[in-house]
């Protein structure tokens, strides 16, 4: 699958399938891709700062307040950055925030500020995901225009099973490879 010389931005979410995002990187980068990344509050209780600076060769940004940035509004200069925001995991909390456009951290500015499209990677509990509050931001999300990619069917870290499971690294390189082939075409 051919995908190089793109500019991704990687929104990581608070879930314990965060850590896939290391892997997603890993193959973006192995194929010339640049990715910067945000780390929210929730998701650096999983993955580092360290981790996604180091592998993405990038600073990682995680405050909408950031006294030490290079820009003065990160969330505009991320937002007209990107080609592509991909958030993963899209927690459930994140989605509902997002379905209502409320815009209180980092990584939901840089979303509404933006006009390049997004991929959100959803990961939870079963019983998270075909709840009817989710199902309907999902809904609202698509009508949006929002991207999705799974979640899929599978065991989960809490030991159950169902739909609710991120997709992995692989079938996300994919995704966005289709993506950026069906873009060019």
């Amino acid at each position: 699958m051919y995908l190089k010389n793109k500019k991704i931005l990687i929104i990581v979410g608070g879930g314990i399938a965060a850590y896939k995002c290391l892997d997603l990187i890993r193959l973006l980068k192995k194929n010339n891709n640049e990715v910067k990344t945000i780390l929210t509050k929730s998701g650096k209780e999983f993955v580092t700062p360290l981790s996604l600076t180091t592998l993405t060769n990038n600073k990682t940004f995680e405050d909408i307040f950031d006294k030490k940035s290079d820009s003065e509004i990160d969330h505009i200069s991320l937002s007209r950055w990107a080609e592509l925001i991909i958030v993963m995991p899209a927690t459930a909390n994140f989605m509902a925030k997002l379905s209502s456009g409320k815009a209180d951290d980092l990584a939901t500015t840089v979303i509404l500020a933006s006009d390049k499209e997004v991929l959100l990677v959803p990961a939870m509990n079963v019983r998270m995901w075909i709840h009817k509050a989710t199902q309907r931001n999902v809904k609202t999300l698509q009508d949006y225009g929002y991207l999705f990619i799974g979640p899929e069917k599978g065991e989960m870290a809490c030991g159950e099973y169902g739909e609710g499971k991120m997709s992995s690294p692989r079938q996300i390189f994919t995704f966005i490879a289709n993506y950026f082939h069906k873009k060019n075409i």
